[in-house]
């Protein structure tokens, strides 16, 4: 079959495509106005039997602005009966997620493998490896947990791809970052094994990494759930491992100042100004938009108390340095392994732009991030997983366990001077961190919502020290 004639048989309605995404976990926009979905360009990688394509789908909203996002399509003819995530059927042919597909799957890690390039019309994709040993044809391959706003696939449990849905012109952060760790001595982060990228008129974009799995591991956030059940010390002693790595990733982080996209940076006076009003702006606007729901009535009409909340935290001096950090620092992006902790998913916050996830911040950003996670996994195991209701001594504890280990390690020149400048600017980061969780949760899981809200109440309700 012709590369076009293929082309044409991904013509799919705008119907049916507006109903498949919107449906699909990964589409992080589901409630805002989508205009129409459109199929901006097709990269074929095989032709025969099953086809398997790369597409950059466009979705675009009422307000004007559109998100793009990557879906790797299978075609199978009908005669091969072919029932699952199916998109549509046409022509003879249907149209299939090529991710539930492990022979399409298989194809991407022997295109990785062989460090191929796949030229259609103007586009390309390039494959790259680095790694030791590629995967074979016929590798046993299975889909990796709960999808979330990537997919990945796990090869013979012994190296893991994950494809990035939503796409933007550049570098990913994920590729980024982890190059310049592994170039820079840290070593609790999943070796880099090869990556893949798509050029076009449209854009040069990373479609995706394959990386070293780590057997036997321990999430993160489940090893709290689980401590929260049997009161586990040794969680807590852990926890202060955990922030020892945090503290050795930030030193490597800010290790090279010969690289401007690495360099520490020495923060203006006005930084803290421009942090608080950027988030001032976003309590303005989310506490504006918040629907009628249920779970959200403690907190309606409660966004000036925030802004005060805000305001008093201000008056402080940031300090120490910027550098680049995780950008979506929590329990989940964590995992325990043979080895100790493993760092992973350095992409950022996927709601976020590119640009924006790109951009130097003071390392205690990353520290909030973990801080709320450990904040929430409490709140989370009491509202939404009937498990015993852990004290505020139990999250009180856990997270100044994780904060000793952290400062042990870090380079105390990238902090604030003195404790109470850092707890100022660690409490503003977090109230960032979680009016993004309230929209996060907003749309994309609302049976989580309790958890954010209540995380607001309770600040709310808490006297300002």
């Amino acid at each position: 079959m012709a590369t076009r004639d293929l082309g044409s048989r991904l013509a799919i309605s705008e119907e049916v495509l507006t109903e498949w995404i919107s449906a699909q976990r990964w589409f992080g926009s589901k409630a805002r106005d989508v205009a129409q979905f459109n199929v901006l360009d097709v990269v074929v990688l095989r032709q025969e039997p099953p086809a398997l394509a790369l597409t950059i789908v466009e979705a675009r909203f009422g307000s004007g602005t559109h998100e793009l996002y990557h879906v790797p399509i299978g075609v199978r003819t009908e005669a091969e009966a072919w029932d699952r995530e199916i998109i549509c059927t046409a022509g003879g042919f249907t149209v299939y997620d090529a991710l539930g597909d492990d022979e399409q799957t298989a194809l991407l890690a022997l295109l990785l493998g062989s460090a191929a390039t796949i030229e259609d019309g103007d586009s390309s994709v390039e494959f790259w490896w680095e790694g030791g040993d590629p995967v074979g044809p016929g590798t046993p391959s299975r889909r990796m947990g709960v999808e979330q706003s990537n997919t990945s696939i796990v090869f013979d449990e012994r190296l893991v791809l994950k494809l990035f849905r939503k796409v933007e012109p550049g570098i990913n952060p994920e590729l980024e970052m982890l190059r310049f760790l592994a170039g820079h001595g840290f070593k609790n982060i999943a070796k880099l094994e090869g990556w893949f990228q798509y050029s076009g008129e449209l854009m040069d974009a990373t479609l995706g990494v394959i990386q070293q799995f780590i057997p036997a591991a321990q999430d993160g956030w489940q090893l709290a759930l689980d401590a929260l059940v049997a009161t586990d010390s040794d969680f807590f002693a852990r926890l202060e491992d955990l922030g020892a790595v945090t503290g050795r990733m930030h030193a490597a982080l800010a290790s090279n100042s010969e690289d401007p996209d690495f360099a520490p940076e020495e923060p203006s006076d006005e930084n803290v100004s421009l942090l608080s009003a950027t988030i001032d702006e976003q309590i303005e606007r989310v506490f504006l938009e918040l629907p009628e729901h249920p779970v959200l009535e403690p907190i309606h009409g409660r966004g000036p108390d925030l802004r005060d909340r805000l305001q008093m935290l201000s008056h402080i001096g940031i300090g120490g340095r910027l550098i680049r950090g995780h950008g979506d620092y929590h329990l989940g992006q964590t995992v325990l392994g043979p080895d100790g902790w493993v760092v992973l998913d350095f992409e950022g916050e996927p709601g976020r732009p590119l640009r924006e996830r790109r951009r130097k911040h003071s390392p205690l950003r990353d520290v909030a991030g973990m801080l709320r996670s450990i904040s929430n996994a409490a709140l989370a195991g009491e509202l939404l997983f009937d498990l015993p209701a852990a004290s505020g001594d139990w999250a009180s504890q856990a997270r100044e366990c994780f904060l000793r280990g952290y400062l042990a390690e870090v380079d105390q020149n990238l902090l604030p001077a003195g404790r109470q400048a850092i707890e100022k600017l660690l409490a503003i980061f977090e109230l960032d961190k979680l009016l993004y969780e309230l929209r996060y949760e907003l749309n994309n899981r609302p049976d989580w919502l309790v958890v954010p809200v209540t995380a607001i109440a309770r600040l709310l309700d808490e006297p300002f020290a």
